[in-house]
């Protein structure tokens, strides 16, 4: 079902730490927009499940400029651990996606090398 990492986050924070070091051109979608000084760029679908993983909640979508983005509401609480990517503040339509529906948005391979790499610790 979902990866879930053998060293286990104690707060959304904590994970975007992580996923900060995680995050590269291979695990962005796609893969050429990625850039070192915008980490978080084209990685919200990937975020949301595995931020899913770790803390359950609802995997949400909004529309922007760019398409679909993905974030998450955890305990009536909405974290997006992906919003650094944009230039100026983006609506939050709270859409309710499939967990399908952002995982169509990035690959398997990508949601597994991110996964490794917060279970070896970056």
């Amino acid at each position: 079902m979902t990866a879930i990492s053998e060293k286990p986050f104690n707060h959304p924070i904590a994970l975007y730490r992580a996923l900060r070091s995680a995050w590269s051109a291979e695990t962005a979608s796609p893969p050429a927009s990625w850039s070192a000084d915008n980490p978080a760029k084209n990685h919200c679908s990937v975020t949301a499940l595995i931020v899913q993983d770790h803390f359950g909640g609802d995997i949400l979508s909004t529309r922007t400029v760019g398409g679909t983005h993905f974030y998450n509401l955890i305990d009536g609480t909405r974290w997006d651990l992906t919003v650094s990517q944009f230039a100026e503040p983006i609506p939050f339509d709270d859409t309710p996606p499939s967990r399908e529906a952002a995982m169509s948005d990035t690959t398997p391979d990508k949601y597994r090398i991110i996964t490794e790499r917060l279970q070896r610790g970056g």
